[in-house]
């Protein structure tokens, strides 16, 4: 069985594992042992935070194997953008001109650095191992941050983004990068890309075109990256928008993959959610296959289990199931279809 937690102190040594075999782009998700220390310790303390209203909090979860022990995926929420560094992201938008003179009014698509989504939770650092990918357990590592946000609402915003990783080449080369950002930095874009996750994109961004950036004058090959997400990113992809996400008008800096975006309010896992109460039972006559979550902070779990759903009354567990959980019977528990 697998179960989704808060990342340890302990996982270290397989964390970077993960990370090893991430895919380029994903920037919060390091193979750097000191940063990743410093990703667990700082989630650590946003779980231990008594959190009034969304701030800098990043909460880092694992998804285990309960029987080998062994992390299969990770997943990652900033509780709000913006409050410890800017977010910047590339605005897609038309440039408008006129010529009254010759009665001519024309929109030019142009990319312009922007600020626009600091504010916003961020959901960030997918990673699911090769063999579990599009199984029920991407499902699981990706929409149970959306049922904690759910149970704990006041430490989030009303709008949710995350940046798709964005098309480059099997040898990491990605034609927007060498379109924009490689004009700037003599850097190419894995070595841009890995900088940014030891550091941060706010020196490599403060140093990106001021100016709007005219998406005809850029190769061909840069303008079919807009938007264009990478393939080994696009279960992240599918799994938000069947969450009710929606592409928007922004652009990953580096690689122009696109920029999801829901309210909480009509996002699937939070508004269809169901919250009863465990029970506990020796056998069940599973009915359907169900996401489902403790209502916890620090101890929060999740996992995907076959069961038996009424309308309305407690939901019964067997004793392997109410352990992962890490509930007893009569607590709360949170349940969502598959």
């Amino acid at each position: 069985m697998l179960a989704l937690r808060p990342v340890q102190l302990a996982d270290l040594p397989q964390l970077q594992q993960l990370a090893r075999k991430s895919l380029v782009g994903i920037t919060s998700l390091p193979d750097d042992r000191e940063r990743l220390r410093e990703k667990i310790l700082a989630s650590c303390a946003s779980f231990e935070a008594d959190v009034q209203k969304p701030g800098g909090e990043s909460y880092f979860f694992v998804l285990q194997d309960l029987e080998s022990g062994r992390l299969v995926g990770c997943s990652q929420v900033l509780a709000c953008t913006g409050c410890n560094e800017p977010f910047y992201s590339l605005r897609n938008r038309p440039f408008s001109s006129e010529s009254r003179e010759l009665n001519i009014q024309h929109g030019v698509p142009a990319l312009s650095l922007c600020q626009d989504l600091n504010g916003q939770t961020l959901l960030r650092g997918f990673h699911i191992d090769a063999e579990r990918v599009r199984t029920p357990a991407s499902a699981l590592l990706s929409r149970a941050r959306l049922m904690f946000i759910a149970a704990h609402p006041r430490r989030f915003a009303d709008g949710v983004i995350s940046e798709i990783v964005g098309f480059s080449s099997e040898d990491g080369q990605s034609p927007f990068w060498d379109a924009i950002g490689q004009h700037f930095f003599d850097l190419p874009y894995v070595e841009a890309e890995r900088l940014c996750g030891l550091q941060s994109r706010t020196f490599l961004a403060e140093l990106m075109p001021q100016y709007p950036i005219y998406v005809p004058m850029l190769p061909p090959a840069a303008q079919a990256c807009i938007g264009r997400v990478h393939p080994d990113g696009q279960e992240a992809f599918d799994i938000l928008v069947d969450e009710g996400f929606d592409t928007h008008s922004y652009v990953d800096i580096f690689d122009g993959g696109p920029t999801l975006h829901a309210r909480v309010a009509n996002i699937r896992s939070v508004t269809q959610g169901r919250v009863t109460v465990a029970r506990p039972c020796a056998q069940i006559d599973a009915r359907g296959r169900y996401l489902v979550s403790n209502e916890g902070l620090g101890n929060y779990r999740a996992i995907v289990a076959e069961l038996d759903l009424d309308a309305e009354g407690p939901v019964g567990l067997t004793p392997d199931l109410l352990a992962a959980l890490d509930v007893a019977p009569g607590e709360p528990i949170r349940v969502v279809a598959l």
